[in-house]
């Protein structure tokens, strides 16, 4: 099976299924001297863990990681870190009843016609637990970013009609709250909303907003390697993920250039951007603005409402999704958003070093 790595010098390959005995993650391209150790990955994989609230999944999983290379004596050694997160709560008998009925909004069906099979415990590759080694890998990007000023932040901006108001914003009701939104009234109403949907036997979507400070500018190429394009392909990998915002995003396509460009000044010496509608990126490369993305989460496709579908005989049936699944999606992606962006970023910061001859002679020099 293809397509389980991502990145040029920072690569990642995640690895196993969501009812198997565990998932994981290699990690290369990881520079050597970096101080890592269990904790700094785990206080992510904590976040996006399932069963902590009443709008989560209540299957019970620890989440531990082990790190299995790549570290000596507290720092790491620049060989590939392996990373293992055992599953202890798998009850694939919640999955027997559909295991030759394709669930509606799931994969079942592709893999199928693509491999000839599917495991349909908890769809394996193709499941949200899989997102488990990207927030390990994520958490070490992360940390590497931090050492350049760069920081992430990332939140729930909406859960179906329930937008934050800005003028509530709470960077630490992001973290208290359970649907990770940075506004307490606003969370307060999505989780009446949400609650409704479980009465209903139904679930909702919605946006997840991540920003990012420190960026340099210059990082990213004019035409493959566009810092945006590649943005885009690491959040659009995340299975619920449906669409990419940048910047002003969608809004762009009703505007007059003369209100959507960003207007260049200086500001103590430097150039900067009077606004910022391109969310930090120009022709694929950062301009050193705050990077804006937002990412189109859908509804959880598990709901105990009957729906239509087919079996693998050819026959038309109706099923109710049994199991233990999130009514949302949306508050345990945050991480994995903010992770995937911070691989991407990080990668983007090797490869662009060596972009320019006077950075290599600074790398180099004796």
């Amino acid at each position: 099976m293809a397509g389980s790595s991502l990145g040029i010098i920072y690569r990642i390959t995640t690895w196993g299924e969501s009812h198997g005995a565990g998932l994981g993650v290699v990690v290369d391209g990881c520079p050597a001297g970096l101080p890592l150790a269990e904790n700094d990955i785990q206080s992510y994989l904590d976040r996006r863990k399932p069963g902590q609230n009443r709008i989560s999944t209540p299957r019970k999983e620890a989440d531990a990681v082990e790190i299995l290379s790549g570290i000596f004596e507290g720092k790491t050694t620049g060989a590939p870190i392996s990373m293992l997160i055992r599953n202890t709560s798998q009850r694939s008998g919640d999955y027997g009843e559909i295991a030759a009925s394709y669930r509606p909004g799931h994969a079942d069906y592709t893999f199928d016609r693509k491999y000839g099979f599917r495991d349909y415990r908890g769809g394996g590759r193709s499941s949200g637990r899989e997102t488990i080694g990207r927030v390990a890998a994520g958490a070490i990007a992360a940390k590497v970013l931090r050492e350049f000023g760069i920081e992430l932040f990332a939140y729930t901006r909406s859960i179906g009609p329930v937008t934050i108001d800005p003028e509530h914003f709470e960077r630490a009701a992001a973290a208290e709250t359970p649907t990770c939104m940075p506004d307490r009234d606003a969370s307060a109403l999505a989780e009446r909303f949400l609650s409704d949907c479980m009465r209903s036997y139904d679930s909702a979507g919605g946006v997840i907003e991540c920003v990012i400070d420190g960026v340099p500018a210059g990082l990213g190429d004019p035409v493959f390697e566009k810092l945006d394009a590649n943005l885009a392909k690491a959040l659009m990998s995340i299975g619920a993920v449906k669409a990419v915002e940048i910047g002003d995003g969608i809004e762009v396509s009703t505007r007059h250039g003369s209100a959507n460009n960003d207007a260049f000044r200086i500001q103590d010496g430097r150039i900067v951007k009077a606004t910022n509608h391109a969310g930090g990126i120009l022709g694929g490369i950062s301009d050193g603005s705050q990077i804006v993305l937002r990412a189109h989460v859908k509804p959880t496709p598990s709901i105990f409402s009957p729906q239509d579908t087919v079996n693998r005989d050819g026959e038309e049936i109706s099923i109710s999704i049994k199991g233990r699944h999130d009514p949302v999606i949306v508050p345990r992606a945050v991480v994995v958003v903010e992770s995937m962006a911070a691989i991407t970023l990080l990668d983007a910061l090797l490869v662009n070093a060596g972009a320019k001859m006077d950075s290599l002679k600074a790398i180099y020099k004796n």
